[in-house]
């Protein structure tokens, strides 16, 4: 019996390697070239990383990625597992629900009915919600909320954001969500703060235009988003279905843990859909973001018109919070950008303002850490205009007798910090987040 286990796992992972697209040298090379050279902001003793040995260090199954020259997809590959016990192999068509990339996508849906006349991007949110109203109170102080506020994040909202909801219980409605109430898991969606202050990140505004969506069009938001936006963009393997279609089930990825802990139900149901309930594939992110950058060119109008396009690149209330997207600017060179997180996933893509580079990498894990190790390996690779500047340390031995003199907790610039042994090394943890210490002197990490 454990003859033909290991029998049908070679196989599977035989089958697995051919069904991995096979490119020319040049690119073949280029791609092995990614796959040894990443890092993070640091570059110890001058030597990077594998990618099989940092989703090993990370605790990642499954990575899928795409990258994108010269506004084509010029590869895109998988790694590792969709689901490890399943021993079902991460490939281009592995479906992932990687969270709040789904915002660039419902923006450009909200934008399109701007550009059609159905919306009016500076009205009264309430001018268009007809199954819920937002409860305006004193702390708006008499401004209005809208669609611009909500999608820039600049409405003043409560932030709300849920896990997603288990399929073994009842999935509450988007005006059960926005007002807090039973099943909902999140407190309600209310104003801070007046509108059009500054930006404060709220995943409960997204769902508001999600419902305005809806009740403009009177479809429900899938539909809608599917025909007038994934579709028309070439995404039509993605979809914003929640829960998604039964025959989708085997090209879903598994979500984990950050610890590598399976998720107990595979994945969660995300009824904020505009928010965060997007299933799609790195390819497929990578037709929005090359439709962008020709958009904004002026050399294209699939669904947006570039002037429409170039309003969605444009900052509001600060310099980096467009509509659905943010302006990363990086010296004199600017990408577009967002990340994502759900329970269980990961991903970000970047897209150069010039030029028509990009990538889109997902992974099946809540630990973000591994996503930009990703990216400053592609931009590497790539010669991404002042994307990657590292910086290059050498590390030193420390004897352990002046190492354990470390140990403690601290106050650093206002804030809790603390040292501590693991079997591994010395640690350093402050904001919840802890780090592995490499030392560059003795007094010096």
């Amino acid at each position: 019996m454990k003859k033909i286990i290991a029998l049908s796992l070679l196989w599977l992972s035989i089958g697995h390697l051919m069904a991995q697209k096979t490119y020319s040298k040049e690119i073949e090379e280029q791609i092995k070239q990614f796959e040894n050279s990443l890092s993070g902001r640091v570059i110890i003793n001058g030597k990077p990383d594998n990618i099989l040995d940092r989703m090993a260090y990370f605790k990642v199954k499954g990575l899928s990625i795409a990258v994108v020259e010269n506004y084509k997809v010029i590869w895109a590959k998988g790694y590792g597992w969709a689901d490890e016990k399943e021993k079902r192999p991460v490939t281009t068509q592995t479906l992932f629900v990687p969270g709040s990339i789904s915002k660039s996508l419902n923006a450009v849906g909200v934008l399109k009915l701007a550009q059609d006349k159905k919306l009016d991007l500076n009205t009264d949110i309430n001018t268009y919600l007809k199954s819920w109203k937002f409860p305006y109170d004193s702390i708006s102080k008499g401004k209005k909320i809208t669609l611009m506020h909500l999608l820039s994040h600049s409405a003043g909202l409560s932030f709300h954001g849920s896990d997603g909801y288990s399929r073994a219980v009842k999935i509450p409605t988007l005006q059960q969500i926005l007002d807090g109430k039973p099943p909902s898991s999140s407190l309600s969606v209310r104003s801070e703060f007046e509108p059009g202050l500054y930006h404060q990140y709220s995943n409960g505004g997204i769902v508001i235009t999600q419902l305005i969506i809806s009740d403009v069009t009177n479809q429900p938001y899938e539909k809608f988003m599917y025909n007038n936006v994934l579709k028309p963009f070439g995404m039509t393997k993605s979809f914003f279905n929640q829960p998604p279609p039964n025959n989708k089930l085997k090209l879903l990825a598994t979500g984990y843990e950050a610890d590598g802990t399976e998720l107990a139900t595979k994945f969660n149901i995300i009824p904020e859909q505009a928010a965060g309930g997007l299933w799609t594939t790195p390819t497929e992110i990578c037709k929005y973001i090359i439709e962008t950058q020709l958009a904004y060119e002026g050399k294209s109008s699939k669904v947006l018109s570039p002037e429409m396009t170039r309003l969605q690149l444009t900052p509001t209330v600060d310099a980096v919070s467009a509509l659905g997207i943010f302006i990363d600017k990086r010296d004199e060179t600017k990408y577009f950008t967002h990340d994502a997180r759900n329970y269980g996933y990961s991903g970000v893509y970047y897209g150069s303002m010039e030029g028509g580079n990009g990538v889109a990498v997902f992974i099946n894990s809540y630990d973000v850490s591994l996503l930009p190790e990703i990216a400053n390996s592609v931009a590497t690779v790539y010669k991404w205009k002042d994307f990657y500047n590292p910086v290059y340390r050498n590390e030193i031995t420390v004897p352990e007798s002046i190492l354990e003199k470390y140990t403690g907790i601290y106050l650093f610039e206002g804030k809790l910090a603390s040292v501590f042994k693991k079997g591994d090394g010395y640690y350093y943890w402050t904001d919840g987040l802890s780090s592995k210490m490499h030392f560059s002197t003795e007094q010096e990490f």
